[in-house]
């Protein structure tokens, strides 16, 4: 398993026992770790969620809150003075302007604390005062996650699985024209080597707009102040052994450079650290680009969890290292289909993580699946169509602002009349498919107390930190 690899490897330090039983049973912290996969909408999550934290009044699952045993929240200085804060203030008035828009996607970690105060409730609240909590919300891509999966690839390994991706999704034509006129025995060339990278990486980002979601390595989309150097300077090769000095025995070691100098470090400095994850899925989008993205999700997904440590943590964790105790998968632009179909859309959601789930419920872990809108950028109206009522949704077109009303089409009862012809590999849905529509934010005019509004945002922060809030 990767943790295992990676985690035989970490010095993690005794930091105390005298502070770990202090932040257990006084200042508690939970580490929520929110990630996301291609235009899942995690910015916006998190944006949302701290405004609904601090104002209450649209959380009503969540039983801290429903209780009264959440008085207060507020936002403190993170503990990691090393890590970019989260641009949450920058990000809501970008959601809550006069002419709201989407925020910018992070394309880094970053973190941000949220303290609430908490008086517990029955006899141990009759006996002790209130307490802080603490929620240190980590912010990291998808893809950086993905990269966890390498781990346990050698080169060879990954070249195979990533040119055959390159042969059968879109993008990779160019790189596999180029690949034609290269020898991976012949003498290292940094000039063959930096356009071989480039058209590597612009069929990574062709694949991601076709809805895939596996497109590792990860950094190549979001490269950051890593950006053209030798760890990201290599591609896929054809079997070969290669003499030193060659292009292929330079790949390979830029392939093992990235492992162990962008990989191991996120890893140990971040991930190990988190004990609740929420996993953000755009299931629609891949839904409407079609049976084989649906299918590489799929199998993402299923993937993911040998990058948890899935279990339980005692005041021990901190010695022994964190487990991760819930993890919840969440289809998210729920607001994008009418309420009735919400529950369809959780199935086909529970139908995905399906073996992932198993694999950590196995483990002693808590996972959940469901549907939510992290802000609501759509109403609901019903509209007569051939003589029988339609649920549609009505809202504001991102590409030009216009005001549409639109019924994306209807998913199936049953989940497997998507997933069983994607994972027999058609390449096209045999009836209309599902059609998707991307809105931009609806204006909010908010109330003293209130959050942005959303759908089950609340009972998403209740499955992740519920618990912890009583």
């Amino acid at each position: 398993m990767v943790f295992s690899q990676i985690g035989n490897g970490i010095g993690r330090g005794i930091e105390g026992v005298t502070s770990s039983i202090n932040e257990t049973f006084f200042e508690p912290v939970i580490r929520l770790g929110v990630t996301g996969l291609a235009r899942s909408g995690k910015t916006v999550f998190i944006t949302s969620l701290v405004a609904n934290l601090l104002n209450r009044g649209r959380m009503p699952q969540l039983s801290g809150v429903a209780s009264g045993a959440v008085s207060t929240a507020y936002l403190r200085p993170q503990p990691d003075d090393t890590v970019p804060r989260f641009p949450y203030e920058a990000n809501l008035a970008q959601l809550t302007g006069p002419n709201p828009c989407w925020p910018v996607a992070t394309s880094a970690i970053s973190e941000l604390r949220v303290s609430l105060r908490v008086q517990p409730q029955g006899f141990l609240g009759a006996v002790s005062g209130p307490r802080n909590v603490h929620l240190d919300i980590v912010d990291y891509p998808g893809e950086w996650l993905l990269d966890l999966g390498l781990m346990d690839q050698s080169y060879a390994h990954w070249s195979e699985k990533a040119l055959q991706n390159m042969r059968t999704r879109p993008g990779g034509e160019a790189y596999l024209a180029m690949l034609d006129k290269v020898d991976p025995d012949g003498a290292l060339d940094e000039i063959v080597a930096t356009e071989l990278a480039e058209s590597f990486t612009e069929g990574l980002h062709s694949a991601r707009e076709a809805g895939f979601s596996d497109c590792t390595p990860g950094r190549f989309l979001m490269p950051g102040e890593m950006a053209g150097s030798p760890a990201l300077t290599f591609a896929p090769l054809p079997k070969t052994a290669g003499p030193r000095g060659s292009l292929i025995r330079e790949f390979q070691r830029r392939f093992e450079a990235y492992k162990s100098r962008i990989v191991k470090p996120f890893f140990q400095d971040h991930f190990a650290k988190i004990d609740r994850q929420i996993v953000l899925v755009d299931a629609l989008g891949a839904i409407h680009a079609g049976p084989p993205a649906l299918e590489d999700l799929r199998a993402t997904l299923a993937g993911l969890l040998t990058s948890f440590r899935p279990g339980k943590n005692s005041w021990l964790s901190s010695l022994t290292g964190r487990r991760v105790e819930r993890i919840l998968f969440a289809a998210t632009k729920a607001d994008h289909i009418h309420h009735k179909q919400h529950p369809q859309l959780t199935a086909i959601m529970e139908a995905l993580v399906d073996d992932a789930r198993r694999r950590a419920d196995f483990a002693g872990a808590l996972t959940g699946a469901m549907s939510i809108a992290s802000l609501r950028a759509t109403v609901e109206e019903e509209r007569s169509h051939k003589g029988q009522g339609l649920g549609v949704v009505r809202g504001r077109l991102l590409a030009d602002g216009r005001e549409a009303a639109f019924h994306p089409g209807n998913l199936p009862q049953d989940p497997n009349a998507l997933l069983s012809p994607a994972r027999t590999g058609v390449e096209a849905w045999l009836d209309q498919g599902f059609q998707a529509m991307s809105f931009a934010p609806a204006k909010v005019s908010l109330k003293p107390g209130e959050g942005p509004p959303h759908i089950r945002l609340d009972k998403a922060a209740e499955f992740l930190i519920g618990d912890k809030l009583r």
